[in-house]
Order: C-alpha cells, then sequence, then structure tokens
C-alpha cells in the first residue's frame, strides 16, 4: 500500500482537462428557477400512455420560451408603441390613409380591455414564485411589460406624444391589491435586476430601513 500523493502541478491539470456538455445552469439570474416553470394540469402519479409531468413542463417552458409578445402582435397588424394612450394633438392628425379608416386616436387605457377570467395563476400565485425554499427573502419574477424607452420623461408624462413604448424585459417586484397594478424594475443588458449599487432587488424593494 502506497500513499496518494497529488502532483504539483495539480491545478494546471485540471484547466487542461476538457469535459463534455452539461444540463448546468451556468448564467447568473437573479430569478428563481421554478418562476420559469410552467403551470401544468396533470397528476403528479403518471398514467399509463401520458408523458411523465416534468417531461410535459420542460416541454412548454420550452415552447413557451419561443413566444414573443411582440412578435404575436405584430403578425396580427398590432403596432404595440400605438397601445399606449397619448394626449390628443387637434393641430396633428394623421391622415386617414396612415390610420387605416379611424380618425379618432386611442384613449382608453389597456385596462379597460384586461380579462384576467383565463388566467392560469392569481397575482398572489405569480408573487410566490420568487420565493424559493428556506430563503427568507423574495426574488423578483420574470416578465414583459409595455414600458416607454425614455424613463425620465415616461415619469413626468407616460402620455407624451414624444415618448416611444416597447416591451421590455422587467422583473416583477411586488402586487399592489387595490389599484391592481405590479410594481416592476427594467433588467440591465445582463438580464439581472439590480438597484443603482449592483445589489439584488428583492422583497419588492422594502429594505429594513422602509
Amino acid at each position: 500500500v502506497s500513499k496518494f500523493k497529488m502532483p504539483e502541478n495539480f491545478r494546471s491539470l485540471l484547466d487542461k482537462q476538457v469535459v463534455g456538455p452539461s444540463t448546468e445552469i451556468l448564467t447568473e439570474s437573479d430569478f428563481p428557477v421554478q418562476s420559469f416553470k410552467p403551470k401544468v394540469q396533470m397528476p403528479f402519479k403518471r398514467i399509463p400512455g401520458q408523458n411523465p409531468r416534468k417531461v410535459e413542463e420542460e416541454r412548454r417552458r420550452r415552447r413557451y420560451l419561443t413566444f414573443d409578445i411582440a412578435e404575436l402582435l405584430a403578425s396580427k397588424g398590432i403596432d404595440s408603441n400605438q397601445l399606449m394612450p397619448r394626449h390628443y394633438d387637434p393641430d396633428n392628425i394623421p391622415p386617414i390613409e396612415e390610420t387605416k379608416d379611424s380618425v379618432f386616436p386611442i384613449y382608453l387605457p389597456l385596462k379597460v380591455f384586461d380579462d384576467d377570467e383565463y388566467d392560469c395563476r392569481t397575482p398572489e400565485e405569480w408573487m410566490s414564485l420568487g420565493l424559493e425554499p428556506g430563503s427568507s427573502y423574495r426574488k423578483p419574477v420574470p416578465g414583459k411589460a409595455l414600458l416607454p424607452t425614455d424613463d425620465v420623461l415616461g415619469h413626468v408624462d407616460p402620455k407624451s406624444q414624444a415618448l416611444i413604448y416597447k416591451w421590455t424585459d422587467v422583473g416583477v417586484l411586488d402586487y399592489d391589491k387595490e389599484t391592481e397594478l405590479y410594481l416592476v424594475h427594467k433588467t440591465d443588458k445582463k438580464g439581472l435586476v439590480r438597484d443603482e449599487k449592483g445589489r439584488p432587488i428583492v422583497n419588492g424593494g422594502i429594505t429594513r430601513e422602509g
């Protein structure tokens, strides 16, 4: 029996090792893994002839990731930038040819047409996706929001004619039952939800100091 001897260049040997592909998620994210899982109405116990529940979840997750709401709306002839009502400007009315026989500007907010009858989750269930097992704080939930590209003017006058609205990747931080509105925060270039100091935003952005 001989004693195991570690080679002196052990670290360099590890660096030279070439391993195969891995299913491990190596990209950094501020979103919980379970927040990307779709809701599947299937029994946990597999029925003969049916796909296992986990297989169906993964198939739906990959399928939903291929969808883009801006492309889906554009395929129906809907301009996302026109979904937000603007201030009425009588001196700058576009011709009928450009408005497709509609001489009246859009003036009703989107919430008038909102219908949650077929939603698969309640707002509370959506927010609970940010809770990880054993964690004491709630992470943001990934989502898409129609927001202005100019944050400053968007806060001052969200109905300004100069604003351009686009579907933006956001982290959903909180939900207000009274106003039925979600609090969201734009993701950065890396897809992270961070504050001005680069710290992850959790618990709806509420700190111990309030």
